[in-house]
């Protein structure tokens, strides 16, 4: 069965009477109507994504033009989506102001199934304050802690979400790089042991399981060559068949992206992503969730550099954001297609 969190918006309508004198109409006669606009759980998305061999794109989103950015995208591919939000998207946006703009985006876009996550919780008073606020995915991040003690706080999480009709994503395994307010030196990153993995599972009834196989979050992901532990990989998928695992710091560093924002006046030197054939691969296993944050970040960048510099007189935040929102939803569109796979799957 279908897990869904619904977030409900007030929809005041005016209702004229034309009996009415100038004065009363003056006072007019207000319709308040509540409407629901179903968020979903990604437990059907997953399920339909592990027997399609493809995964769903979860971007992460800190304001309204990468939100309508997305949207767009997922409409004219017409594909699932999940919108993401970090503790410092929180932190920067307002925890209302995310839920209130994916009201606005339900409304707009009904017919894409639309899940909203919280990425990398690092606690369980982080995680319930989503929960009740009306996130209908969160993920704990607990993946810095010694086994037994991730193993207590998620299973803590899933029986408060399971009881509101949240799914929970947990991570085993930790991930090298910057990003957000994740921070992973390369020499304390951990690959995930898959029978480990198989133990947790069964032990905290999570939903979903980030795991660490090579990627990387931020955009300097690799010094050497890029590499993905398939292997690994597999031997999760078999100890767990049918569940399905999730790929954190997955952005490929478009290099048009990178290229751009060097052109006109940034400094992005020696940056390095997963490539797009390693993470499609990926998608055709056990991966049913792909994290993309860095390639939103460098295309909105790349695109406001470029118009910034080409017209320096420009002051006006439409004229530098509109191309920045349309340099979003045709990355995205991008990802769709040539690495999630998950186009015309609705």
């Amino acid at each position: 069965m279908e897990i869904r969190s619904p977030i409900q918006y007030n929809e005041i309508r005016y209702m004229h009477n034309p009996m009415k004198t100038m004065h009363s109409i003056h006072m007019n006669q207000f319709e308040r109507k509540v409407i629901t606009m179903p968020l979903v759980g990604t437990t059907e998305m997953f399920k339909k994504a592990y027997k399609g061999h493809y995964a769903i794109g979860a971007f992460n989103v800190n304001n309204m033009e990468i939100i309508q950015g997305i949207m767009e995208a997922a409409k004219e591919e017409e594909s699932p989506v999940i919108l993401q939000a970090s503790e410092g998207a929180r932190n920067y946006a307002g925890q209302e102001y995310i839920v209130g703009l994916v009201k606005i985006a339900l409304q707009d876009y009904p017919e894409i199934p639309t899940a909203l996550h919280l990425d990398h919780g690092s606690s369980y008073e982080i995680c319930k304050a989503c929960i009740d606020g009306g996130f209908s995915s969160v993920m704990y991040d607990g993946s810095k802690h010694p086994f037994e003690e991730n193993v207590k706080v998620t299973k803590q999480i899933v029986e408060y979400a399971h009881d509101k009709g949240v799914v929970v994503e947990a991570e085993l395994g930790r991930l090298a790089g910057v990003e957000d307010m994740v921070s992973v030196d390369a020499k304390d990153a951990i690959f995930t042991d898959p029978d480990q993995a198989a133990e947790f599972v069964e032990r905290t009834g999570c939903d979903s399981l980030a795991i660490a196989i090579g990627t990387s979050h931020g955009a300097y992901k690799y010094k050497g060559d890029p590499y993905l532990d398939y292997e690994r990989l597999e031997k999760v998928g078999k100890l767990l068949p049918g569940y399905p695992i999730v790929l954190h710091g997955a952005s490929t560093v478009i290099p048009e992206f990178v290229e751009k924002c060097n052109q006109y006046g940034g400094k992005v030197l020696g940056a390095k992503g997963v490539p797009e054939d390693m993470l499609r691969k990926a998608a055709t296993m056990a991966v049913c969730k792909i994290n993309i944050d860095t390639d939103i970040r460098l295309a909105m960048t790349s695109a406001i550099r470029e118009a910034l510099y080409k017209d320096p007189s420009n002051f006006d935040p439409r004229n530098y954001l509109k191309p920045a929102r349309n340099a979003v939803k045709e990355m995205v569109k991008h990802k769709i297609e040539a690495v999630l796979g998950s186009a015309h799957t609705i």
